[in-house]
């Protein structure tokens, strides 16, 4: 018995669920790009061919092939490409500037850079700062000169090549996918072929869906959410329809046309959709699934998406790229009965709520929520002092607080680094902005605690309206005051036209504390 063989077929590897799919429906459509469609047995082919042309280009095992990217059929090439040769895949953040898409590329140690036509002009005055980067593939039209030692991708598939099986364990590196940055340097969580393979397991569980599924891909692929749809898909040998922006009319009109089944936002992007004039027009009922991730997502805005949806259930996933990235679901009749809670802990996945000693704290108390399992990140990449923290008593820290009820459902009170202490109360920034976003004039709304030299910190609204409609400072200030304690209240109203964000749609508090607007301080 060739025991190698034997530990081969054992493992969870992203390169083979892809195999096995087009094994099985050969010819159904995989991915779709506008009017772009590749087959299952197509893309095998394809992906085989790219994962040679990098072996035969010096790419080894566990060396980094990035790619900055919007997204398209080439993402999902290069994806696969990359498990099956070895190599370990690094997205790239498209709305970052150059210096931090050097500090990225640089850290992560890529050997071989993708990039699109539409972002040359962001590496080239960089490209002499990236002293590992030994070659830049381009997609698209190029202009000559504009990056030094490049070839253009489809040129890669007119190179004769052979693909030689590489010996892949399902704890080897799949993917480095880096945090949002909204406090320091991003950071590089190693994701491995296990931790997505295992989160993909884990996500069909909870939802609940069949073979076949059509899914609509919005959010930037390079986000671990929208990234771990792929392996996903091929599980359950399905169809994904993948948007290049977000147009919420044409998101909408794609689903009446192709009757999809499922999507997924973050809250931000339900909102946005859900703000569109003639919504009622278009057909939605073969929508089951709707789902919701990436950040908090504010009660009235489920509501609202179950009114519309009449057909789909809400599964909402919270969790964190650390954890590929899923932790919690809220499906079903639980969406209903405990709208306001973010699920039970996912299947396989671990969970304690601590104090700062790692105790556990009482039934209902507030504390931080902690991991393990199979879905938790291997390392932060080059970075043990980080990971040593994260990881400081065997599991792995998130930075949430949350408190859990008596039937096990978990309610994120806010994160921990964003909780304001205003003479000396704890004050949650989620608790106001729910309650701000009940508001029938008001579109969004974020909490953040700004220095007071009395109070220590005080409480700050960052508020949009919707189209047309106007507050004043004093009118948010007693709508809040009617639903919250008094303390709770914010002193400081700021008007904006919109909340800054990162690609995942994540408010960006950071932004907001250092920004110099003029404020009406009561």
């Amino acid at each position: 018995m060739d025991q190698k063989l034997v530990e081969k077929s054992q493992q969870l590897l992203i390169g083979e669920a892809l195999r096995y799919a087009a094994h099985n429906v050969p010819e159904r459509d995989a991915y779709i790009y506008g009017d772009q469609r590749i087959q299952y047995q197509d893309l095998v082919q394809k992906v085989e061919h790219l994962a040679g042309w990098l072996l035969s280009n010096g790419i080894q095992k566990n060396d980094k092939v990035g790619c900055l990217f919007k997204n398209g059929l080439p993402f999902v090439e290069l994806y696969f490409g990359a498990s099956l040769s070895g190599a370990v895949f690094v997205p790239l953040n498209f709305r970052l500037v150059a210096s931090e898409i050097e500090y990225i590329i640089n850290q992560s140690d890529v050997k071989i850079l993708f990039v699109e036509e539409e972002f040359l002009e962001r590496i080239r005055p960089i490209i002499q700062n990236l002293p590992k980067v030994q070659l830049v593939v381009t997609v698209g039209e190029v202009k000559p000169n504009t990056v030094i030692n490049s070839i253009p991708y489809e040129s890669i598939y007119n190179t004769p090549v052979s693909f030689q099986h590489v010996d892949l364990s399902d704890d080897d590196a799949h993917a480095i996918i880096y945090t949002s940055g909204t406090t320091g340097k991003p950071k590089g969580a190693v994701l491995t072929h296990k931790n997505i393979y295992m989160n993909g397991m884990n996500k069909l569980y909870h939802s609940q869906w069949r073979r076949g599924v059509k899914q609509l891909v919005i959010a930037p692929l390079f986000h671990v959410a929208a990234l771990s749809t792929l392996l996903q898909n091929c599980l359950l040998e399905g169809t994904i329809y993948i948007h290049r922006e977000f147009e919420p009319e044409v998101v909408l009109e794609t689903i009446d046309k192709e009757k999809l089944n499922y999507m997924f936002m973050v809250p931000s992007m339900w909102n946005f959709l859900l703000q569109v004039p003639n919504l009622e027009d278009y057909d939605v009922s073969s929508m089951t699934s709707c789902g919701i991730g990436g950040a908090i997502c504010p009660l009235e805005i489920k509501k609202r998406i179950m009114e519309v949806f009449k057909n789909a259930r809400i599964l909402e996933a919270f969790g964190q790229t650390e954890m590929s990235p899923s932790t919690t679901y809220l499906s079903g009749e639980d969406a209903l009965r405990k709208t306001d809670s973010v699920g039970q802990p996912s299947i396989n996945v671990r969970v304690r709520i601590v104090d700062d000693e790692m105790n556990d704290v009482p039934l209902g108390e507030v504390g931080e929520i902690v991991y393990q399992g199979p879905t938790t990140m291997k390392e932060y990449y080059n970075n043990p002092e980080a990971t040593a923290e994260a990881f400081k008593g065997g599991w792995f820290h998130s930075g949430d607080l949350v408190r859990r009820d008596e039937e096990g459902f978990i309610y994120v009170v806010d994160r921990k680094k964003d909780m304001i202490i205003s003479g000396g109360e704890n004050i949650y920034p989620k608790e106001l902005e729910e309650v701000l976003y009940t508001h029938p004039d008001i579109l969004e709304a974020a909490v953040i605690g700004v220095p007071d030299p009395k109070w220590g910190e005080t409480v700050k609204a960052c508020v949009v309206m919707k189209p047309g409609k106007h507050l004043t400072a004093d009118q948010v200030i007693e709508y809040c005051q009617t639903w919250l304690a008094s303390y709770k209240k914010p002193r400081i109203v700021e008007f904006l036209n919109e909340l800054p964000r990162n690609a995942a749609g994540k408010v960006l508090k950071t932004a907001l504390r250092a920004d110099n607007h003029e404020n009406k301080v009561l």
